[in-house]
């Protein structure tokens, strides 16, 4: 139940933040008011910082795995903890509606695993902390500026590197990893600076657990690494840009 909640935050954070946006156009649509920075979008280069808070999921790929005691095990991440994000930007220019991305950043997250065994319901559990190093190039497109808001929409590619793999755990995961990013946001344009909410959503394209556990001096834990075919990670990221 408790994996299964978790599962609709996302949903919730993208619900709340297109009824803010939407809420937000109803209240200005008929009223025109003094704009701030109005030059700014047309500049060649932006810079900027941003801080945010994101979740890290694992989806596995379980295969029945049966060991020589007849046990079967089943992996998952039961719940989820808030990590935190912070980065620089950099925006290119290239149209009046388009723009090109790049956003170093620094994702400090934990991840909670559990192994269950289907026969005899034995749990045990596992704790990994993550210090991803991630540099995302993304093209972000923008709506009409109204006032002083402009919603947008964005997607990308997102490589990453996980600077905290430890050995001798349960599961080995492979250090690099490479997500697909698509979210939307939305400029406010503040008297001296930008103002920028984002709500992301990233899936990895790598399998990210290691198979070869020549790590490993005992050998019995190696029914974990056994019992999935692979993994795919995701983040669901929430991010205030400054700029």
């Amino acid at each position: 139940m408790e994996k299964k909640e978790n599962k609709h935050i996302g949903v919730r954070l993208t619900a709340v933040l297109v009824l803010f946006m939407c809420v937000l156009t109803c209240v200005t649509a008929q009223t025109r008011k003094v704009m701030n920075r109005p030059y700014i979008d047309q500049r060649r280069f932006h810079y900027g910082f941003l801080f945010g808070t994101h979740l890290q999921d694992i989806e596995f790929k379980q295969n029945g795995y049966t060991d020589e005691d007849g046990n079967q095990w089943f992996v998952e991440q039961p719940n989820y903890e808030p990590g935190f994000s912070v980065g620089i930007l950099g925006d290119m220019y290239l149209t009046e509606h388009l723009s090109l991305r790049v956003v170093p950043t620094m994702h400090f997250g934990t991840k909670n695993l559990s192994f269950r065994n289907m026969t005899t319901k034995e749990r045990s559990y596992m704790t990994m902390k993550s210090t991803y190093i991630s540099i995302p190039l993304d093209l972000k497109y923008a709506a009409e500026r109204f006032n002083n808001y402009r919603p947008y929409v964005m997607a990308g590619v997102n490589p990453v590197l996980d600077m905290t793999i430890k050995r001798q755990n349960q599961i080995l995961l492979k250090s690099f990893d490479c997500y697909l990013e698509a979210g939307i946001g939305c400029d406010f344009y503040a008297p001296w600076f930008k103002f920028i909410p984002e709500l992301k959503f990233c899936y990895g394209l790598c399998n990210i657990v290691s198979k070869k556990r020549d790590d490993l001096t005992d050998k019995s834990m190696l029914i974990y690494t056994n019992s999935v075919d692979g993994a795919h990670s995701k983040m669901i990221v929430l991010t205030l840009y400054f700029e």
